[in-house]
């Protein structure tokens, strides 16, 4: 059947025409029946890329294209693109129970659960199907459907080239993968905004790993929903973020509700947004958030992808995830260019930038493809990203110690000059808690000032006790805690025996 061809809506960039010529060199060059895998950051246009393939492809074979999703949304969003660049479509999906007219189309899409279904009820067989283009192909529900196709050319399309299962890597079913633009030359080009990331140190040691490789809800839960992390956030929202219209990614629905219910008490301009919504509930919040200059939208599992909103201004991360897919999608929902923003923000407060590295830093993704397991393994673990932690005071904190000439001290190199004299360790902290009380003196009027100065150093606190605690190896949670709590008494003394002395 022939193709119309209107005056095409759509046009590709440079990089998509260079990306598109690779792509039918493979299916040129390579036999019937090959799987290729296509690399592209998200926001670099890949509904674009395999748009204009599908076109292309049938114009050249005659033969038919299959798009596959795993999500309702993207289906609509998918078919109306291919529509765009000329290419009339069919969308298979629960309504569909049989193709009486599958030869008055050249493409259909279609959810791969319902697609199944259909193949499985032997009620659905498309005819003369060269080509399978399978979209966020990272996702192994799309593995059952390759048996169907095995005579047509696969396609898969991902930001991602690294399963979502660990034991089902990507290369034992794609034979080739075609690297796009990256994200580094996208922000250069001006096709991606430039991300301005700000990490928090935050101890991860109480979650724990389910059998999917990365954090258990539950575990998250309990972790981020507890009243110190929840004022982190907040405070890390007011210093960076506050009245930018922000996205918070959560790992729970628990979370989540609990981020919504603060931000609204504080008085903030807050929805929240989960799978159990219903599509009209769903629809109401995206358009508020689309319309609202100042809106904050609180999600779970929802917005990582088949969601654009280029108006997003910061991205806030208060959930720490092993997933490296999922670290780019949730990051990827800032990056949309407009014409009144040029950059974003990342707030992460799951060290998950320290796991992963910059958003936009160079990654070897064919040694990802090709060495999934080495890759995997080699994750930073939570300890080493703690030990490798800075801490900087906040600036705002900071101003409250102007008077002080110096603020810092360095626990490992105060602990290897107590070593190196033979004397006993506890002496580290002993002169960290000095140093606290003097600075804390130094800038108060009197001991009570001095006192509530002291518990805003609690952070610095913590990060002190941990630092002083890898050093005479004793990384014990209840150790830490202990310290702490000893730390904060002693330094309450100390204040006022200094307060005393100047009396």
């Amino acid at each position: 059947m022939e193709v119309r061809r209107p005056e095409l809506k759509k046009t590709l960039y440079d990089y998509q025409e260079e990306d598109l010529k690779k792509i039918f060199q493979h299916i040129d060059d390579l036999p019937q029946g090959t799987n290729i895998l296509y690399q592209l950051p998200t926001g670099g246009g890949k509904t674009v890329v395999f748009s204009e393939i599908a076109r292309q492809y049938i114009l050249k074979t005659g033969k038919k294209v299959i798009v596959l999703t795993h999500r309702i949304e993207l289906s609509g969003q998918t078919s109306k693109m291919l529509q765009g660049f000329g290419v009339s479509n069919k969308i298979i999906n629960s309504d569909v129970k049989e193709l009486y007219d599958q030869d008055n189309y050249m493409c259909f899409v279609a959810m791969v659960e319902t697609l199944n279904n259909r193949l499985q009820e032997e009620k659905v067989k498309i005819n003369n199907v060269g080509l399978v283009i399978i979209d966020e192909a990272h996702y192994n529900s799309f593995r059952k459907l390759f048996g169907y196709f095995e005579q047509s050319t696969i396609l898969g399309v991902t930001a991602t080239p690294l399963s979502s299962n660990i034991k089902l890597p990507m290369k034992d079913h794609y034979k080739h993968l075609i690297i796009g633009e990256s994200i580094k030359s996208l922000i250069e080009r001006r096709f991606l905004d430039k991300d301005n990331l700000y990490n928090y140190d935050v101890s991860l040691r109480t979650l724990k790993i389910g059998i999917n490789g990365d954090y258990t809800v539950k575990s998250s839960d309990e972790f981020y929903s507890n009243q110190s992390m929840l004022g982190k956030l907040v405070s890390a929202y007011n210093e960076l973020a506050k009245g930018t219209k922000t996205l918070i990614f959560n790992n729970g629905i628990n979370t989540s509700l609990y981020v919504y219910e603060t931000f609204k008490k504080a008085g903030y301009n807050v929805r929240h947004l989960d799978n159990k919504n219903t599509a009209t509930e769903r629809r109401d919040n995206l358009d508020w958030f689309a319309n609202t200059p100042d809106a904050i939208l609180t999600s779970v599992s929802i917005l990582t992808t088949g969601f654009d909103e280029p108006s997003v201004q910061s991205i806030i991360l208060i959930r720490a995830t092993r997933s490296l897919t999922l670290y780019f999608q949730m990051i990827g929902r800032g990056s949309r260019v407009t014409e009144r923003k040029d950059d974003f923000n990342v707030i992460d407060l799951g060290n998950n930038i320290a796991r992963f590295g910059p958003w936009d830093a160079p990654i070897d993704w064919q040694e990802i493809f090709h060495f999934p397991d080495f890759y995997l393994e080699n994750i930073k673990n939570d300890e080493e990203i703690e030990r490798e932690f800075v801490y900087v005071m906040p600036d705002e904190l900071k101003a409250k110690f102007s008077k002080s000439l110096n603020i810092d001290f360095n626990v490992k190199e105060e602990y290897k000059k107590v070593f190196a004299q033979g004397l006993k360790s506890k002496l580290v902290l002993e002169r960290s808690i000095e140093q606290h009380a003097q600075i804390c003196v130094e800038n108060s009027e009197d001991v009570f000032d001095a006192r509530i100065l002291a518990k805003e150093l609690k952070e610095e606190i913590a990060y002190r006790v941990r630092q002083y605690s890898y050093c005479i190896m004793n990384n014990t949670k209840n150790y830490k805690e202990w310290l702490e709590e000893d730390y904060e008494r002693k330094l309450r003394s100390s204040i006022s025996k200094k307060f005393a002395a100047l009396m």
